[in-house]
């Protein structure tokens, strides 16, 4: 006989362990099926570790930068077995906090490998090979997405490497070779470049970061350059061989010239695949795009009755926070409430290399193909007495607003803590704020959020400090 509920969900990422949070809220009896770690990968291979790493990688460039300060610091060294340990045990507390949030719901963890069966209907197979019978008349599948594979040269986790192999490294790279310059790409060819290996960036786009702005990607490139970094944009790879020690790869560049060069490591950076193998979907004839992704309303509804699909299982922006909003949005319409459907164009974005890269709404580019007339605006880092005090004055705020009705179109940042600053735009964004209500803010003194409100000055010509 099979264990009922309000509501199944289908994995414990930051979507799914949400949603099953706001339902056990709502009265619903919730239980949540995940085959590996609660949190998903977000909280353990993701969002959170790489954001340790980071900051590790922060500190050190920071010591190693400390007479700019004032100070004096001798001897300085990174022990890459440490930052990893502290990296883990980072995710461990995060992980016991959300089983916590479970106990504290009273939501049923069932541990195993979940399959639909019908609808409303799911086994779950535990690692031992026991099966529980699931049912519910809502479920929620939060599956999320695993690393795409360079097509030939699967990863092996020794001298090719996807994000989760990056995270726990056995050695340190000394020649890296990082394909893709998404964020995650970015972020970890930033991590290693800081820890003190050669990296080298190939991105097939003629520019890296391509989903933002393009005054962002030619600002972030010749910063990372001057880092050290090799980026090659516009560029492919031919050929890899993966040795017992090395990687030999054929890369063209944009004017089509080909070298071969040799790296210690390769960090395969390409997106994602979505998890739908082998938990029924084909099954129960789910629809999904052309490239597997699940297909949903506004509400995440799928095409089959009951079953509905949250976070990188569905339609882009493949975000932990897209995931999580979703996850609510669900749940309040199976509760039979009325959620407002989520606007794409509110949902920010964040890169946490060195610099920051942050935005939200549409890009200067994609404004103008949409047709508006433009009021931009933009203002420096160097003009802010905080950036410059922090001595972080390398970056700039970039505004793009609707020349006619003053509606706030999209931000874009680049430098020293803009993944915090940009929240702010995002609210606005939310509350459908004009430059008129953005230009009688008062933003406090010193802070690199004045830098937020002289951009938008900017915009209609008036900034202050520059």
């Amino acid at each position: 006989m099979a264990d009922t509920y309000d509501l199944i969900v289908l994995g414990s990422g930051p979507g799914g362990y949400v949603a099953a949070i706001r339902a056990a809220q709502l009265g619903m009896k919730t239980a949540i099926v995940e085959r590996e770690l609660l949190g998903g990968i977000c909280l353990n291979w993701g969002c959170i570790p790489t954001k340790a790493l980071l900051r590790s990688a922060e500190i050190f460039h920071y010591m190693q930068h400390a007479k700019d300060y004032g100070l004096k610091a001798d001897g300085i060294s990174a022990d890459l077995d440490a930052v990893v340990k502290r990296s883990r045990g980072v995710s461990k507390q995060l992980n016991q906090g959300v089983t916590h949030l479970m106990k504290k719901n009273k939501i049923a963890v069932h541990m195993g490998s979940g399959k639909l069966t019908a609808p409303g209907k799911l086994t779950v197979t535990d690692k031992d090979g026991n099966t529980t019978a699931l049912e519910a008349k809502n479920i929620i599948v939060a599956t999320g997405a695993r690393a795409r594979d360079l097509p030939g040269t699967p990863a092996d986790g020794k001298r090719v490497w996807t994000y989760r192999h990056a995270m726990v490294p056995t050695e340190m790279p000394t020649k890296l070779l990082v394909i893709g310059s998404g964020a995650i790409g970015i972020e970890f060819a930033s991590f290693y470049n800081d820890m003190g290996a050669d990296v080298t960036v190939v991105e097939m786009i003629d520019r890296i970061v391509p989903v933002e702005d393009a005054d962002v990607s030619a600002f972030l490139e010749k910063s990372l350059t001057k880092q050290g970094m090799t980026i090659m944009t516009g560029a492919s790879i031919s050929e890899i061989k993966v040795g017992a020690n090395s990687v030999t790869a054929k890369l063209k560049d944009k004017t089509g010239k080909e070298t071969a060069s040799e790296f210690s490591h390769v960090i395969v950076a390409i997106g994602i695949v979505p998890n739908t193998a082998d938990i029924g979907l084909k099954e129960l004839a789910v629809e999904m795009d052309d490239r597997g992704f699940l297909k949903t309303d506004p509400m995440c509804r799928t095409n089959v009755p009951g079953l509905w699909a949250i976070g990188d299982i569905t339609a882009p922006p493949w975000l932990a926070h897209k995931a999580s909003h979703e996850g609510v949005i669900a749940v309040e319409a199976i509760a039979g409430n009325h959620p407002h459907a989520m606007d794409p164009k509110n949902i920010p974005g964040c890169t946490y290399c060195h610099p920051q890269v942050a935005s939200v709404g549409l890009t200067e580019a994609k404004a103008k193909e949409a047709g508006y007339e433009l009021k931009v605006g933009s203002f420096p880092f160097i003009g802010n007495g905080k950036a410059i005090a922090l001595g972080e004055a390398e970056g700039f705020i970039k505004t793009i607003f609707d020349a006619k009705t003053g509606e706030l179109l999209g931000a874009h940042m680049v430098g020293a803590e803009v993944t915090e600053l940009i929240q702010g735009y995002t609210v606005g964004k939310t509350l459908e704020t004009t430059e008129a209500e953005l230009m009688e803010t008062v933003f406090p003194h010193p802070t690199l959020s004045e830098m937020m409100h002289e951009s938008v000055l900017a915009a209609y010509g008036k900034a202050l400090h520059i």
